[in-house]
């Protein structure tokens, strides 16, 4: 009796039992994956894979290097406008007479009293490949290295010094000399921003000797690859001048390239302020 009511219970309920060969147990059941399938889970060989759907997610655009900018022309070049600034180079290749450059190169090279010194970086001491003479009324330190006042200027660099003052209304009380002896020699990637320079400093170099490539690279932003930044190159010739100036220090990094050709020595004077410290 009981059973016949429960057998019509279900019967009005809307349902009945299934069948013994349709019945499945948990572990036929399909389940919920836990995970996109790309995280190592094992997928069934026989189990048939779930759509896949791409999206399409917009990323910044891939930075380009922007092309390379030589300089061979006379001219005022603003290379670079920002927060710090205007970054501008001054560039005359013919300032002196290429024949008065080459007597003007075997007098700088007799008379200086060329040394190679010492870069320090990480405590650790590096000669540099170049050698240098120091002249300036004040003392001048840079990459570890300091120079101590040196007052007594060859003649000729006193004449530069006064023709180069009378030429551009600018004033100096100091000059570093290099002497690039080959295309061995070299100056890395740096920046004359020590604060004895003072705020945006000017610097006016002048070549004699070989050509050397004189090279800027806008320095990059936080976490941005240099080798993507900016390159401007100026082949100084003999007699030429570069003046550096506004926020050039700030914003760019210069350098003359180790080269693998043959170069004869080439003179570089920068000549520059220096303010006690």
């Amino acid at each position: 009796m009981n059973a016949d009511k429960r057998r019509r219970a279900r019967v009005q309920g809307g349902w009945a039992p299934p069948s013994v060969s349709n019945v499945r147990s948990d572990r036929d059941k399909p389940k919920m994956p836990s995970g996109p399938a790309w995280m190592g889970k094992n997928i069934d060989q026989g189990s048939q894979s779930p759509e896949k759907k791409f999206v399409f997610e917009e990323t910044d655009e891939i930075r380009q290097k922007p092309p390379d900018q030589v300089i061979t022309k006379a001219g005022v070049y603003d290379i670079s406008s920002g927060p710090s600034g205007v970054s501008r180079l001054r560039y005359f290749p013919c300032f002196i007479d290429p024949t008065e450059a080459k007597g003007m190169f075997d007098q700088l090279f007799e008379e200086c009293p060329w040394r190679q010194r010492s870069d320090s970086y990480n405590g650790e001491q590096y000669l540099q490949p170049r050698l240098t003479a120091w002249f300036g009324d004040l003392s001048y330190s840079y990459s570890g290295v300091k120079l101590d006042v040196n007052k007594d200027w060859p003649a000729v660099m006193r004449l530069l010094k006064q023709h180069l003052e009378e030429a551009t209304g600018l004033t100096f009380n100091s000059v570093l000399a290099n002497l690039y002896r080959d295309g061995h020699d070299s100056v890395a990637w740096h920046a004359d921003d020590e604060k004895s320079l003072g705020e945006n400093p000017t610097i006016a170099s002048l070549s004699f000797g070989d050509v050397r490539n004189f090279e800027l690279r806008k320095k990059p932003a936080q976490g941005e690859d240099p080798a993507l930044s900016q390159l401007i190159r100026v082949p100084l010739s003999p007699g030429s001048l570069l003046i550096m100036e506004g926020a050039t220090q700030d914003d760019w990094h210069h350098r003359v390239p180790r080269e693998y050709h043959d170069r004869g020595p080439r003179i570089n004077l920068t000549y520059r302020v220096i303010y006690p410290e």
